[in-house]
This record gives structure tokens, sequence and C-alpha cells, in this order.
């Protein structure tokens, strides 16, 4: 398996490219990351495409970085198994689900902000926040900029479709060992998942604005979970564990 298979080297290349693009016109004054990025289905920047470009743009080179390595790690181990055209739309159809995921907890977490707060705040959200956010800034009243950033923040990273790829490889090689830093002793892929899944609830649950999108990632693995079992139900699916 030295070659990387074709699909998973263009995910690669397409997800570095448009992280030098976007480093590029941010010096010309243009936000790539804001245009391609996913938006609230109820923002003024939201665009259809955005379900499907976002996760092909990066906040940062570790954004960048960890899920490119695990796209390498895992993404070529299941291009092989199931050949570059069900790995590929495995991949969309997942980072989709995930962008879908988020707009509902979006939608879900904007009307439970607002229903709390009066009509002049939610309005004057409405009305700058968007403003507010293009320069930098936010609301001084605590509710009314966690509002802003639920109505007018931007999604990035391939992330959705990256945890779908880790579901998929626990799926099909379940009890291979694996090392993950720092615990010193090898873990089997299906405790891993499982895991991580789990301490991904809790954070998306938690009600810590940590700026990470833990339920696209849920949802990722969720639209993976489906998709692995509706291929194995009409046999389209292959693999040593399957």
């Amino acid at each position: 398996m030295d070659r990387i298979p074709v699909v998973t080297k263009n995910l690669l290349a397409i997800n570095i490219i448009m992280f030098l693009a976007t480093l590029v016109f941010e010096q010309k004054g243009m936000d790539l990351n804001s245009i391609f990025g996913l938006h609230l289905v109820m923002a003024e920047d939201f665009l259809p495409f955005q379900l499907v470009t976002y996760m092909f743009m990066h906040g940062d080179f570790m954004h960048l970085f960890f899920n490119m390595f695990a796209l390498y790690m895992f993404g070529r181990v299941l291009e092989y198994v199931w050949g570059p055209k069900r790995f590929l739309t495995f991949f969309l159809i997942t980072g989709v689900g995930a962008a879908l995921i988020q707009e509902g907890i979006g939608l879900y977490r904007y009307y439970t902000l607002s229903s709390g707060m009066n009509a002049e705040e939610v309005g004057m959200v409405l009305a700058h926040g968007h403003e507010a956010i293009m320069n930098g800034k936010n609301f001084v009243i605590a509710k009314m900029a966690e509002l802003n950033i639920v109505l007018n923040g931007v999604t990035v990273g391939a992330s959705g479709a990256i945890f779908a790829i880790l579901l998929g490889f626990g799926m099909l090689f379940p009890n291979e060992k694996m090392f993950i830093f720092p615990i010193p002793i090898p873990i089997k892929a299906k405790y891993f998942v499982i895991g991580y899944a789990v301490i991904e609830f809790l954070l998306g649950t938690s009600g810590s604005a940590d700026g990470v999108a833990h339920f696209a990632h849920l949802g990722g693995m969720l639209f993976g979970l489906i998709l692995i079992l509706h291929w194995r139900k009409t046999n389209k699916i292959g693999g040593p564990y399957v």
C-alpha cells in the first residue's frame, strides 16, 4: 500500500490547494472561508453550494494537518477496499450529511437562544450582527454575542467526512490495533471509534463554546453508519470484516 490511491490523493491535493488559496486571497482582502464555508441557512451569507465546499476549507494549518493526516492514514485503506467510486461517494455523502446535522443544530440553538431574549436584542443581532462579525467584532452582552456567532459564524473543515472514515475503518477492521498518543498501549479500532464518538457527544452537549462543530463530527459518523449498513444489506460492499 505504498502508492496513494487516486481519490485520496486528489482529496489531499484539493484541500491543500484551497488552504493555500485562502492564504493568498486573504492578503488581497478576500475571505474564501466566508465564501465557501458553511453558514446557517437563515444567514445572509448562506449559499446552497456551501454544503459541499465547506469540507474543502480549513481554519488554520493544524486543522488542515490533522484532517489530512487522518485522510491519508485511513482514507487510502478504505479506498483500496471499496474502490475509488464508492470511497468518493462515501466521503461526499458523509460530508454533506455532517453539514445538514450542523445546520439542524444551528437552527435549534438559534431559536433556543432567541426565545430567551427580548425582541430588541434579537433585532439588534439581526440588523448589525453580520457587520460586526465581518469586522472581527461582536456584541458586549454575552447572550447577544452567542446568538450572533450561531447566526453569522462559519463552519469549515473536512472533519465530518474524516470522522465517517474513522468509523468506516473501525467497522471494516474492528480488531486492528492502533497506537494513540499519549495512551501507552495499543487500542482496538472499534474501541477507539466508540470512545471518540462518546467524547464528541459529551463535548457537544457540555454547552462550552469551544468553536468545534462536535455534532457535525457525529453527523458524519451517523451518515457513514447508515451508508455502510445499507451497502452491507444490499451486498454492495466488500472487505475482510464485512
